[in-house]
């Protein structure tokens, strides 16, 4: 079966008041561990996330970066996963933090 997103912190559409120190996904289902990928895009496009996802040694289906403290603004969470039937998973999400 494909890989779906179930949950992401922060969540889809939510708005925080403070920078988050990591971004977390959560498939129904184990991802491979091989070509993962997760981003994390200002309003100008620039990627701000730390390039250090990983994926959980004790959950499959979670993986997570680590983000610097980000300014107040919307941003895009762009991930990339392989399901364990091959297929390929992508998607986005935006959330924003307010000052």
């Amino acid at each position: 079966a494909h890989a779906i997103l179930v949950k992401s912190q922060p969540a889809k559409d939510e708005t925080l008041t403070e920078s988050p120190k990591q971004i977390d996904l959560w498939f129904n289902d184990a991802v491979r561990s091989e070509y993962k990928a997760l981003a994390v895009i200002d309003s100008t496009g620039k990627r701000v996330d730390n390039h250090d996802v990983e994926q959980s040694l004790t959950n499959g289906a979670n993986i997570h970066a680590t983000v610097p403290t980000l300014a107040p603004g919307v941003y895009t969470v762009r991930y990339r996963v392989v399901s364990e039937d091959t297929h390929i998973v992508t998607g986005k999400f935006e959330f924003t933090i307010k000052p």
